[in-house]
């Protein structure tokens, strides 16, 4: 998979044209999974290569910094989700006073239709883009007939009433709530961080702009890579630290923490509830 990232405006034009899909993507949760399933029929379909538009940080980070969300992903991890689900290119726009300040025609003009060749182009019902989102899919659709591509809104999965939505993962995330988290997103709910050990107690410093429980008891696992899955008690209290099942399995060095289920308050043997949740039968 390609991937741009930087400043957009430095970027060649590429040769290939593109089917894309443009939005954050924070959380890769079923709506998301449904538009880039259809950008990879489209690009199937018409010899394109499948691609996502995406923001780092967040737009709001920059213009509205009080009311920025809590992430579900980091841009790594967003990354290797993508590629999992089929893109080929993914171009991450870095979000700054710069590109805060683009056009319309800046973007779906010089950006998508000029830099990334797109020839089609999808964006959920509620998509905004360029300075003061200004930019709604009927402007996009219109500049997409002046730049060549097709513009295709994707309907909101889940429907008006319960769409499926990142605010919707974040919020069950915020409540505690991380099987409910892990239905939707279709895996365990992680953060990535720094562990220390200090007499066998595992500290995890997670960056602050991440999405995390509430204080408390959960069953997950951890592991250095997407592989590597150690059954674990985590804990959530003035800070985040994992107790492996295995004592000493986890070492010092970059950890991703994966959480499965919180524990109900007074569970008994800990250790038995969390290898209930996370170990396979027969393991």
């Amino acid at each position: 998979m390609k991937v741009l990232q930087g400043f957009a405006g430095a970027w060649a034009a590429e040769d290939a044209e593109s089917a894309l899909a443009v939005g954050v993507f924070d959380g890769m949760h079923s709506g998301h999974r449904s538009v880039l399933a259809a950008v990879c029929r489209h690009a199937a379909a018409g010899g394109l290569r499948p691609g996502v538009v995406t923001f780092d940080p967040h737009p709001l980070a920059v213009v509205a910094p009080d009311r920025a969300p809590a992430m579900i992903t980091d841009i790594d991890q967003r990354l290797e989700l993508l590629e999992g689900l089929g893109m080929e290119l993914v171009a991450v726009v870095a979000f700054d006073e710069v590109t805060r300040a683009w056009s319309p025609s800046d973007f779906a003009l010089g950006l998508l239709a000029g830099t990334l060749r797109a020839r089609v182009v999808l964006a959920g019902e509620d998509f905004r883009f360029a300075k003061d989102r200004v930019g709604d899919v009927g402007v996009l659709r219109e500049l997409g007939a002046i730049g060549g591509f097709e513009t295709e809104v994707v309907p909101l999965v889940g429907g008006a009433a319960r769409p499926a939505s990142s605010s919707a993962v974040r919020a069950l995330i915020a409540a505690g709530d991380v099987a409910a988290a892990a239905d939707e997103l279709e895996r365990p709910h992680e953060v990535r961080g720094v562990a220390a050990v200090r007499e066998g107690v595992v500290a995890i410093a997670v960056p602050p702009a991440m999405a995390m429980p509430p204080a408390g008891a959960y069953a997950g696992n951890v592991g250095r890579s997407s592989t590597e899955r150690i059954p674990a008690l985590i804990r959530i209290g003035d800070g985040l630290s994992v107790e492996p099942l295995a004592p000493g399995a986890v070492r010092s060095g970059s950890i991703r923490v994966r959480f499965v289920a919180r524990l109900p308050e007074g569970s008994g043997d800990i250790a038995a509830a969390v290898r209930s949740l996370v170990v396979p039968p027969g393991s």
